[in-house]
């Protein structure tokens, strides 16, 4: 029997720099037509739900359906007061990357939402396993934004000094684990540290965030096995931004499903959310947070984005993308859509957003002096060799400490000779 030859289907974004911009593929379901269930609902009868698009606010800015979590209008100012503090801290720290005073740097814009609307639905002690994009969960917990500059730095108050990526946070004050390169494993890693704290019977649950990419790595589906089989009280993001660093999303199977509908296979109740729409996310982040807490177990919530920015400060999109692209997702950006929301509601006005920005840019300003007086990459601080013994081993080995002495005597003499 003659048959065809074989064939491999390789995925390729719909349009190329240089293409119009065509978003005609998106299918965008009216904001409040989808159902709140119960958060103790069986996962079995959630499945359409992997496949919808959670949306509360509407084209006029109005909160509508039964999502809508119905927050005061203080608590929306002060989400939107965190979500320009993000913006105004990320373009500040990329143009500071640009005139050499720090050597890497990653935005989140576009994305501010997910990280300020899920830090306040979330409980301040629950644990965060964060991606290198969520700088808006430090922000909205009240971590000082010089703590985060001297980690970009890596000046002489950097806690971290100077052993991880510009970027790569850790705030264990804060409840904020440390970020990995490697993005996958906070996957697993949240899912333990959520199974422990079920085990020691204690009250706090977890919350995980990764990329679209990252969901084609084995350190997902072990995740997501584990929160299924032991019920862990966790809260499992899939921040789906339509670009990995510059691989859009079908490479990592978004042409074949939806990126929530990965939970199906292993009875886990799955979120699809505008995770442009504030009050669509907080809500999901609420409902998740709620059925850990009920031992109900683990939720996959994908947040639908857009990757506004550049990958990272290493990264040119307009060589994988249209230049256009950003500016004309369909489900618009994250603090337009709030200001106007709150204007609709009488709650706010341009006037009063004007000075929200100005105020923030300002507090920006005001912290990253501080933060420069201890050094940058480009004025660095006074090196001190002796720190690479420190804070490796909790009890220094004999052999490391008399390498430690042998260079300390080293430099002392150097020192004398005026070397």
């Amino acid at each position: 029997m003659k048959t065809a030859p074989l064939s491999l289907h390789i995925p390729e974004p719909k349009t190329r720099p240089g293409d119009l911009v065509d978003f005609s593929d998106i299918q965008i379901p009216a904001a409040g037509i989808v159902a709140r269930p119960a958060s103790d609902i069986d996962a079995a009868a959630m499945r359409d739900y992997a496949y919808a698009l959670i949306r509360v606010l509407d084209d006029k800015g109005q909160a509508v359906g039964e999502w809508n979590p119905k927050l005061s209008a203080d608590t929306l100012r002060l989400g939107l007061r965190h979500m320009v503090l993000t913006r105004e801290f990320d373009e500040r720290m990329m143009k500071l990357q640009r005139q050499g005073k720090t050597s890497f740097y990653i935005k989140c814009t576009g994305e501010e939402a997910i990280g300020v609307a899920q830090a306040m639905a979330l409980d301040d002690k629950d644990m965060l396993f964060p991606s290198y994009r969520q700088q808006g969960l430090l922000v909205a917990r009240g971590c000082p934004l010089v703590r985060l500059m001297n980690q970009i730095f890596s000046n002489t108050q950097d806690n971290l000094k100077g052993r991880q990526l510009p970027i790569m946070y850790s705030e264990p004050d804060y409840g904020f684990f440390s970020i990995s390169g490697n993005l996958g494993t906070q996957y697993p890693q949240a899912v333990g540290w959520a199974m422990a704290s079920a085990y020691s019977g204690d009250t706090r649950i977890a919350a995980g965030w990764v990329g679209d990419g990252s969901t084609a790595e084995g350190d997902f589906h072990y995740a997501l096995t584990f929160a299924s089989v032991y019920r862990a009280p966790v809260v499992l993001n899939v921040v789906n931004n339509q670009w990995a660093i510059s691989t859009f999303q079908g490479m990592a199977g978004g042409e074949q499903a939806t990126f929530a509908a990965r939970a199906v296979g292993y009875g886990l109740p799955a979120l699809r959310v505008d995770g442009n729409d504030f009050l669509a996310v907080y809500a999901a982040t609420e409902w998740a947070a709620e059925r850990a807490r009920n031992n109900h177990g683990a939720t996959l919530i994908e947040l639908y984005t857009y990757r506004a920015a550049p990958h990272s400060s290493s990264d040119d999109p307009a060589a994988y993308r249209p230049a256009e692209e950003a500016k004309n997702w369909p489900l618009g950006e994250p603090i337009e859509r709030l200001k106007k929301h709150l204007i609709a509601i009488g709650e706010w006005s341009e006037e009063r957003h004007a000075a929200l920005v100005t105020e923030m840019t300002e507090r920006v300003m005001e912290q990253l002096k501080e933060a420069s007086s201890h050094g940058t990459l480009g004025n660095p601080p006074p090196n001190d060799p002796g720190s690479m013994f420190e804070d490796v081993l909790k009890e220094v080995p004999g052999r490391l400490l008399i390498q430690r002495e042998e260079m300390l005597a080293l430099r002392a003499a150097a020192a004398q000779e005026g070397v």
